[in-house]
């Protein structure tokens, strides 16, 4: 009786053991087969995961961020218990203590899954089993998947240490908001470091992971608070939290900058500008995309925040009064559908949802509600209704005509606010203050100008900008108008041909004719003009470029040639190549305001080479030095303690580009320039060299000019090139943006006379005539004159600059007093009066292309 049950049993044993036997090869054979070929888990030793480049300005102030994945890395030893103990409580609370898998976990799944026959799937991965699957594998759902995911748990485990593995962890896991890792998370929903969390707040992050997409702080507030309370139950009891800490945490609200109960982390950084673009730009060229964006770079611009804001606000008031004269409306072209003016939440909705310029300091974007006696009552974004409503008046649309859209055409000027804006239209306000104390009047439209340019500032020794300024406003033009745009720079480019002539033995007394000339060209007869249509007779070289002659200028590029105008411009890299054209010696050929103020920087130091640069230093995620713009060497910076009065000794390795004597020539005319030409609108403190250029039809206006240690440039023109207007040139629409800057740089930085190189003597002339005088002549017309040693000019037979077929010329002192009177004349009111033969001398002139 016995036997038969034994034996029985023995049978089901045996079943039991032969089961459990191919269990276990087959299970082992799986295992066996998805082992090879996988990832290996040694890399994950040396991780350097894609973390936030960020730069910051000259005073170390972060001023933008820019990433693929919003990283923060931070080391476990930084990392908080409360952070670790948070999410080992929502994740894996068995994470201190199982070899890389939770079997336990995995049966209870198992069986939870198989009881509800599919409708609650739970997960069962470890915090060890994430890391693989988030690093080495792929996020799909499939039994090869979590097969490999064990796999590389268990063998992860064997490799690292359990803080190794959290550092991964919570440094990698994506947690919404284009946040991933804690710290990132940490400063996107509460704007608090790490260490500033408290256990609610810790708990929350805690409860992302297990669904990021759909735990939205705003929109699954309640969801979200559930599942945070679940995390703070099990850090109680995980024993991590005393029982009081859990309820007095679990009744707080869920708070999160989301729902607007902390600022905004992005939102107390300055709005991205373009500046900072255009270091995006270049860097993602020199080091690649991939490290640039997540490379966690430190990058220290050159940039000066104060000089910043100062280009963008005399830029765009340049552009903004330009725009305003005009007297077009044009608006944003945005329109609200009628339903939506219904409620206030409906159209703040709708406007916010709008693509608008929000980077124009004291602009907002309004949408027009009604008309009503001849005014418009608007809805402003971040400004609270009031019971009277916010209105545009009749009076502030009267400088204006409206642009149809469609057809073009300019409508009558308005009258009255209906005459320019309809309900419903999008536009763009400012408020209107008193000038006598700040308080406010009343709302103003406004609009982004049509008209466009570019502001750019460095420093004339280091190269370093300081300031940059591409458009009127970043958010509504992300192109950058002075690195990006290539423009005809007119008249300003003349200094080049002027420099290449004075180290052509040329002197600032050298005559050149100024009188017609006609070539004969492919394209037919080519006839240049100086900007006010007359010519003048010989004229001493320095009054050529004060006075901005045209004629003298193509004269002095035949006389020299083409070629060595061309080397001189690509030497100073206004060009990459310049073609050897006549015409290109007025600024004919396209270059960028960027290229143009690098070179006059080379003016300003006394002829030697500075390269432009955004960035003073880059640094790696580890703190190393990667690119340092300044190679200077400090020959006395070892030194334990410098000689009394003396600073350090800096050796200057820069590159000389052209002699120190010609450089300060060029710039004592371009002084004369400011002083008596085109730029004489120019009103600092400090001396000023610099020159205007208007090109053909005023399609351009440009001004750029220097002091002893700063250099700033503007142009103003349509995107598409088109005429500004009659009335426009650079000395009357750049020159002020140059002032309104240059009074803020000069404030701050200050400005000294022009240093005089050794190697030259001074000679007092004649600035109308060339002639040398003695040297106790006084005068408004005597000018003293800086000549190299070695040239003395034959004051008698000077050399005489004509070509063209230019049979005798007179020389200006040679025509005796004939050369300064004029016809007597008398006035309408019976004065008498004298008209010059050349009245120009000492007048303003806007230069130009032909």
């Amino acid at each position: 009786m016995l036997r038969p049950i034994l034996s029985f049993f023995g049978a089901i044993f045996s079943w039991f053991v032969t089961a459990g036997f191919f269990i276990a090869l087959t299970v082992g054979g799986i295992f066996w087969v998805y082992s090879r070929d996988l990832p290996s888990h040694e890399m994950l030793a040396q991780y350097s995961p894609k973390t936030i480049s960020r730069i910051y300005s000259a005073e170390g102030q972060l001023i933008d961020e820019f990433a693929e994945e919003r990283r923060i890395f931070v080391p476990i030893d930084e990392v908080p218990d409360l952070i670790k103990q948070a999410f080992v409580s929502a994740e894996d609370k068995n994470f201190y203590s199982h070899p890389g898998y939770d079997l336990r976990g995995i049966l209870g799944a198992g069986y939870q899954a198989v009881a509800s026959r599919g409708s609650s799937v739970r997960g069962a991965s470890t915090i060890t089993q994430q890391v693989m699957k988030n690093f080495l594998l792929s996020s799909d759902r499939s039994v090869e998947r979590k097969v490999k995911e064990l796999i590389l748990a268990a063998r992860l485990e064997r490799s690292l240490s359990k803080d190794q593995i959290l550092e991964l962890y919570l440094n990698e896991i994506f947690l919404g908001q284009n946040s991933f890792g804690v710290v990132a998370a940490a400063q996107t929903y509460f704007n608090k470091s790490l260490s500033e969390l408290a256990p609610h707040e810790a708990a929350m992050l805690a409860a992302l992971p297990q669904a990021p997409g759909r735990y939205h702080p705003v929109r699954a507030k309640e969801r979200v608070t559930e599942r945070r309370n679940y995390v703070l139950r099990e850090m109680w009891q995980n024993g991590f939290i005393d029982q009081a800490t859990y309820e007095a945490e679990a009744r707080l609200p869920l708070r999160s900058v989301q729902n607007g109960d902390f600022p905004s982390f992005q939102q107390q950084m300055p709005t991205r500008d373009y500046f900072t673009d255009e270091i995006r730009r270049q860097l993602s060229r020199e080091f690649g995309q991939e490290e640039f964006f997540g490379g966690g770079l430190t990058i220290r611009a050159t940039l000066d925040p104060d000089l910043q804001a100062e280009a963008a606000n005399a830029l765009q008031e340049a552009l903004e009064q330009y725009d305003r004269g005009r007297g077009v409306w044009r608006g944003t072209g945005e329109t609200l559908p009628p339903e939506a003016l219904r409620e206030e939440a409906a159209w703040r909705g709708a406007l916010w949802d709008l693509r608008l310029p929000r980077d124009i300091p004291g602009w907002r974007p309004a949408v027009v509600l009604e008309l009503a006696n001849g005014d418009a009552r608007i809805g402003i974004e971040g400004i609270e209704e009031d019971a009277d409503g916010h209105w545009i008046p009749a009076a502030d649309v009267q400088w204006a005509r409206r642009l149809d859209r469609e057809t073009g055409r300019l409508e009558p000027a308005a009258k009255v606010a209906g005459d320019l804006i309809r309900p419903g239209e999008v536009v763009l306000v400012r408020p209107m203050t008193s000038d006598s104390d700040g308080s406010f009047l009343r709302w103003t439209l406004r609009q982004v100008p049509e008209v466009q340019g570019g502001f750019m500032a460095m420093d004339v020794n280091t190269g370093r900008v300081l300031a940059m300024q591409g458009g009127f406003s970043y958010q509504s033009s992300v192109f950058n108008r002075a690195t990006q745009a290539q423009r005809q720079p007119g008249s300003s480019f003349k200094p080049f041909v002027y420099a290449a002539a004075l180290d052509n033995n040329y002197t600032p007394a050298t005559i050149v004719v100024d009188e017609p000339i006609r070539i004969n060209t492919p394209q037919g007869l080519w006839e240049p003009k100086n900007s006010s249509g007359r010519h003048y007779g010989p004229t001493p070289l320095r009054t050529g470029i004060e006075q901005s002659r045209n004629l003298m200028t193509i004269r002095i590029a035949d006389d020299i040639g083409m070629d060595q105008v061309a080397r001189y411009a690509e030497e100073f890299g206004v060009y990459d190549k310049l073609e050897p054209f006549l015409a290109n010696a007025l600024g004919a050929q396209e270059t960028t305001l960027f290229k143009m103020v690098a070179a006059y920087a080379m003016f300003a130091n006394g002829g030697e080479r500075v390269e432009p640069t955004l960035v003073d230093r880059v640094q790696d995620r580890r703190g190393r030095t990667v690119y340092r713009h300044d190679q200077r060497v400090c020959q006395t910076c070892g030194l334990q303690a410098l000689p009394v009065g003396q600073g350090p000794v800096i050796d200057n390795n820069r590159e000389r580009v052209m002699d120190a004597v010609t450089a300060y020539q060029l710039t004592s005319m371009l002084e004369g320039a400011v002083e008596r030409g085109s730029g004489k609108g120019v009103d600092l403190p400090v001396p000023i060299a610099g020159k205007t250029g208007t090109t053909n039809d005023a399609k351009d206006v440009w001004f750029i000019g220097y002091s002893s240690n700063i250099v700033a440039g503007c142009y103003l023109g349509y995107d598409q090139p088109r005429s500004l207007g009659e009335r426009a040139y650079g000395g009357t629409l750049c020159v002020p943006v140059f002032n309104a800057f240059m009074r803020e740089a000069v404030a701050q930085y200050g400005g000294t006379e022009f240093k005089v190189p050794p190697g030259g003597y001074w000679v007092k002339i004649d600035r109308i005539t060339g002639q040398r005088l003695p040297d106790d002549a006084t005068g408004p017309d005597v000018i003293s004159e800086y000549f190299r040693e070695g040239m003395d000019p034959d004051w008698l037979a000077p050399y005489v600059v004509s070509g063209f077929g230019d049979e005798v010329v007179i020389l200006p002192w040679e025509a005796g007093a004939d050369a300064r009177a004029g016809q007597a004349v008398t006035t309408s009111t019976g004065e008498r009066r004298v008209i010059p033969k050349r009245s120009d001398f000492g007048t303003m002139s806007s230069g130009g292309l032909y």
